[in-house]
């Protein structure tokens, strides 16, 4: 594998039909890796709306089974172009079982491996636990004829564990697939503070494990509920080095294609000068798997 590789993450308003964003992600894709990217993120469910606004039965029937529609169409444009893609998409397991999930697809289209979103949250429009049963999977880096690739998603991007663990077993950069926004009724008095504390966390994870990290979220106003303000998806996707150093940021509001240099030599550079996983006291830290310390 090489010591250096280029990786990208897209920025899309999706707020359309499945077959629509199809065509539309395939089409950035390959705008991606014509400007020189090897490997590219698409968003969190880039193929619909963002659904969990609502607890409807009726949004179960844009899930699909897998190595279907989805997985037919990036596998082939892998293969096609020589990159590896990372597509976030909902996942019918069988009859009552549905997973927020991401295939990874190497470079000649096939499965390099599949992750399942392990924390799902139900906030205020972010209704997750109504549709996802949480991944059973685990934490993985995944090889790929480019590099080991850490894909978690969305709310488990708040989550240091998930970021450690992933990390300790050889990632050499995590992706978060995210679609995350503000409620419009929000942004005067709190957007500032929301953003900063996401993008901040993931900066932390980045810092805390001498790791890439690349977050790929959503725009535009998705308000397709009736009597409500709907979700206003923040944008402001970005690629971190491993000293949280931003290496491309994305507006709050228009659709673009970051990319940015993973560096393996420099990594090793960062974690020789802070040997931060060195001096982890793995014997003190049992508690941790406890929910509380009471």
């Amino acid at each position: 594998m090489k010591r250096k590789y280029k990786v990208s993450v897209i920025q899309l308003n999706l707020n359309d039909i499945p077959e629509n964003n199809l065509k539309k992600c395939l089409s950035w894709v390959r705008e991606a890796a014509k400007q020189g990217a090897e490997v590219i993120s698409l968003p969190e469910l880039y193929s619909s709306h963002y659904f969990c606004q609502s607890e409807d039965v009726d949004n179960f029937t844009l899930a699909e089974p897998l190595y279907s529609t989805s997985f037919t169409a990036f596998s082939a444009l892998a293969k096609e172009l020589g990159v590896v893609i990372i597509v976030p998409f909902f996942e019918k397991r069988m009859p009552g079982i549905y997973h927020n999930s991401a295939y990874i697809i190497d470079t000649d289209g096939s499965e390099a491996g599949l992750y399942r979103k392990m924390h799902i949250p139900d906030d205020p429009h972010f209704y997750e636990k109504f549709y996802f049963t949480p991944g059973d999977l685990g934490f993985k880096s995944i090889n790929t004829s480019k590099g080991k690739i850490g894909t978690l998603i969305c709310w488990d991007q708040w989550y240091p564990e998930a970021a450690r663990l992933t990390a300790l077993k050889g990632a050499e950069i995590l992706f978060y697939p995210t679609a995350i926004g503000w409620a419009p009724h929000e942004v005067e008095e709190e957007g500032e503070k929301q953003y900063g504390a996401w993008m901040n966390v993931m900066k932390g994870h980045a810092v805390a494990n001498g790791i890439y990290v690349a977050a790929a979220n959503r725009i535009g106003l998705e308000k397709y509920v009736p009597d409500t303000n709907g979700i206003i998806f923040w944008g402001g996707s970005f690629i971190a080095g491993p000293q949280g150093e931003i290496l491309a940021q994305a507006s709050h509001d228009k659709e673009e294609i970051l990319i940015a240099e993973v560096d393996l030599d420099l990594q090793e550079n960062v974690r020789q000068n802070w040997p931060f996983f060195r001096d982890r006291r793995i014997d003190a830290f049992g508690e941790i798997t406890k929910r509380a310390i009471d």
